[in-house]
């Protein structure tokens, strides 16, 4: 039989630490919500952690949205709403790539 080494106690303290706090959210939301509410916001929470791209997605495109207004209102109304999104969008992207790449070249270890 193995050894038990303190990184898999601190391991598992972690897990049941994570349990017990997601135990009280979900007894904390069914006291206000129907059960099948509850289990529909616990799925989304766990598909989220496992791929954040929609999620990211999603924010950015919203985050294009607010700031859409103050593209048309700096352009003086001339171009269109749908040229203003993609100018916008266009440069949210190059700014998402500027920090991945200060990131990269920066923190080169973690790549």
């Amino acid at each position: 039989m193995k050894p038990i080494s303190s990184r898999h106690v601190l391991r598992f303290k972690r897990k049941e630490r994570r349990k017990k706090t997601q135990m009280k959210k979900i007894s904390f939301l069914g006291d206000m919500l129907p059960i099948e509410v509850v289990e529909g916001i616990d799925y989304l929470v766990a598909r989220s952690r496992r791929k954040p791209l929609p999620r990211q997605l999603f924010l950015l495109i919203c985050l294009n949205l607010v700031i859409i207004p103050a593209v048309q209102a700096a352009t003086g109304g001339e171009i269109s709403r749908g040229q203003a999104f993609w100018l916008t969008a266009l440069g949210l992207v190059t700014l998402t790539l500027s920090v991945y790449l200060f990131v990269v070249i920066f923190q080169p270890e973690r790549f």
